[in-house]
C-alpha cells in the first residue's frame, strides 16, 4: 500500500519537531503540521529556555531518562548548528537551615539520575561564586544552562526539510481515521482542507493533547488523561543582573517555582509561578509584581524596591491538577491504545524542552517496530 507520507507529526513545537527530525533520519517521508502561522507558538515558545541537568525526576521515569539523555546531545546539537546557548550552571539553594535536607534529597536524586559534576558548596562558597546571593547551602549544577529554542527549533525544521519532509503551518489537524490493513486517513486545514494519507502518526500538540487524541477515531476516550492548564508568569528585572548562573529555590508542589535566569541578551527574568486556569490566557498581572519582589528576596536580598517589570506568560500542559502529584510523561503506544503506527503524547511539559531531542528518539524507535 502506498502513503503520501510514512509518517504524520502532529505540533511543530520543539518535541513535535524532534520527532519529525528522528523520523526523517531513519529515512521517512516526514509532514509535520502546525496549526498556528509559525513553529513552536505554544508552550515552546512561552518558557524559561533552560537546559536542566535532570536533578529532580524519580529515578528510571522518562522525566529522568529523557532529560538527561536529551540533554547530553542537545549542547552537541546546538553547537554544531550555531544555535545560540551558555552553559552557565545552576545554584540549587537552600535560603535557610530549614531547606537544608530539602536540596540534599535534591542531590541524591540528581546522583541516582546520573547527573554529572554536582556538588555541595557552603553558604559562603555560594556566595563567592554569586556574591549577594543568600545561601545557607547550595548544589551547583555546572551541566545546566539557557539556550535559544526558536533558533533549536528553527534548527530543527531546517533538518527536516533537508531530509525532504515538509514543515506545514497554519493547518490545523481535524480528524484521523485507521486505514484498512494500516495507516492513517487525516483531515488537515480546516474549512477546504485537504485529505491525506500516512503510514505512521505522532501526536505532539502540547495543550491540544487531549482534543487532537480525542478527533482520532477508535482511541479509547477512557485512555486520554484528563489535562489541566498550569499558567506561569514571568517579571524581568530593571537593571544589570546580579548572578551569571541560574538560582533555584526548592521546588513547589507541582513544579520548580520561580527561579532567576539570566538571559541571552543579560537581562534577568524571574519566573515562572504556578496558577491552574481554564483557558489560554496569556495575560499578565502588573500587581503581582509585589509577590514576586518577596518571594525573589529570599535569595536576592539586594533587589531594588520596583525594579521588576510584567514580562510574559506560559501555560504547562499538566496531567495532575492542585494538590495532585505530578506523573511522568506519557508516551502511549498501540499496547495503551490499540491502534497501529500511532504514538500520542500527553503532559510534556518541562523538562520536556531539554528532553526532547531524546523524547524523538524514543517516538522514532517505538514507531520503527510498528
Amino acid at each position: 500500500m502506498s502513503f503520501d507520507f510514512d509518517a504524520t507529526v502532529v505540533g511543530a513545537g520543539a518535541v513535535g519537531l524532534a520527532c519529525g527530525r528522528a523520523l526523517a533520519k531513519r529515512g521517512l517521508s516526514v509532514l509535520v503540521l502546525e496549526k498556528e502561522p509559525h513553529i513552536g507558538q505554544g508552550v515552546s515558545s512561552r518558557n524559561s529556555e533552560v537546559i536542566h541537568g535532570g536533578l529532580y525526576y524519580p529515578t528510571g521515569s522518562l522525566k529522568a531518562r529523557f532529560c538527561v539523555q536529551g540533554r547530553r546531545v542537545l549542547y552537541p546539537f546546538l553547537e554544531s548548528h550555531k544555535v545560540d546557548f551558555r552553559k552557565c550552571g545552576k545554584l540549587v539553594v537552600a535560603t535557610n537551615e530549614s531547606e537544608v535536607d530539602r536540596i540534599e534529597a535534591i542531590f541524591e536524586q540528581g546522583v541516582a539520575n546520573e547527573v554529572e559534576a554536582l556538588d555541595h558548596l557552603t553558604g559562603a562558597q555560594a556566595r563567592a561564586l554569586e556574591p549577594g546571593l543568600n545561601a545557607h547551602a547550595a548544589i551547583l549544577s555546572p551541566e545546566s544552562g539557557v539556550f535559544d529554542s526558536h533558533g533549536y527549533m528553527l534548527a530543527l525544521q531546517g533538518e527536516i526539510e533537508d531530509a525532504g519532509g515538509s514543515v506545514v503551518v497554519s493547518t490545523p489537524f481535524e480528524r484521523a481515521e485507521p486505514m484498512a490493513g494500516g495507516g492513517f486517513t487525516l483531515m488537515a486545514g480546516g474549512e477546504g482542507g485537504a485529505a491525506l494519507t500516512t503510514r505512521l502518526l505522532v501526536t505532539a500538540p502540547g495543550l491540544g493533547a487531549q482534543d487532537v487524541a480525542g478527533r482520532i477515531v477508535g482511541y479509547p476516550a477512557d485512555g486520554i488523561p484528563a489535562g489541566h492548564f498550569g499558567k506561569g508568569v514571568y517579571f524581568r528585572l530593571t537593571g544589570k543582573a546580579p548572578f551569571e548562573r541560574l538560582v533555584y529555590p526548592p521546588p513547589i508542589p507541582g513544579a520548580l517555582g520561580t527561579h532567576y535566569r539570566k538571559d541571552l541578551g543579560g537581562q534577568a527574568v524571574f519566573g515562572p509561578d504556578l496558577v491552574y486556569v481554564e483557558t489560554e490566557d496569556y495575560s499578565v498581572d502588573a500587581s503581582k509584581a509585589a509577590e514576586f519582589e518577596r518571594y525573589v528576596r529570599r535569595f536576592w536580598p539586594g533587589l531594588p524596591e520596583g525594579a521588576l517589570t510584567a514580562d510574559y506568560a506560559g501555560i504547562r500542559p499538566k496531567l495532575h491538577g492542585p494538590g495532585e502529584p505530578q506523573p511522568d510523561f506519557q508516551l502511549r503506544g498501540r499496547e495503551d491504545h490499540g491502534l497501529d503506527g500511532l504514538v500520542a503524547l500527553f503532559g510534556i511539559e518541562s523538562p520536556g524542552l531539554t528532553s526532547s531531542l531524546a523524547i524523538g528518539e524514543a517516538v522514532s524507535e517505538t514507531l520503527a517496530h510498528d
